[in-house]
């Protein structure tokens, strides 16, 4: 299991990428899954450090019962964003709603992803399957 906190986030989104995807439970993992686990890592790291305002990130990784969970904390504003609807993808380009594209694509790869918040604090935990 991997439990690091970062502290300050700002310019260090590489770094914590990178974190996950050297973990030991992630490292040995197929080259389909780790991309799965890549882009969604991206997408929910940029959202925080871009929008939540915080300066601590709080990562986890770990295994449970053939399951991968990576969990993200964050001190920034309180926001679910699996409460925002998913983006219209048969509108035109120009006229789409900007943001939600990333998360749908979370959704989409991950076989769940639980948000809460409690003590100030965001938790966003996503979990992958890895017999299916």
């Amino acid at each position: 299991m991997l439990k690091k906190r970062f502290e300050p986030v700002e310019g260090r989104n590489q770094e914590i990428i990178e974190t996950v995807m050297n973990c030991s439970d992630v490292d040995s993992l197929p080259e389909n899954i780790k991309f799965k686990i890549r882009l969604c890592v991206e997408e929910v790291e940029e959202n925080i450090l871009c929008y939540s305002g915080t300066t601590w990130v709080e990562l986890g990784v770990w295994i449970d019962n053939s399951q991968l969970n990576i969990r993200f904390r964050d001190g920034g504003v309180e926001f679910n964003p699996l409460d925002n609807g998913e983006p219209d993808l048969e509108a035109p380009v120009e006229k789409r709603q900007i943001g939600g594209l990333g998360i749908l694509i979370c959704k989409k790869m991950m076989s769940e992803i639980v948000y809460t918040y409690k003590d100030r604090s965001n938790s966003l935990l996503m979990k992958l399957n890895l017999n299916a």
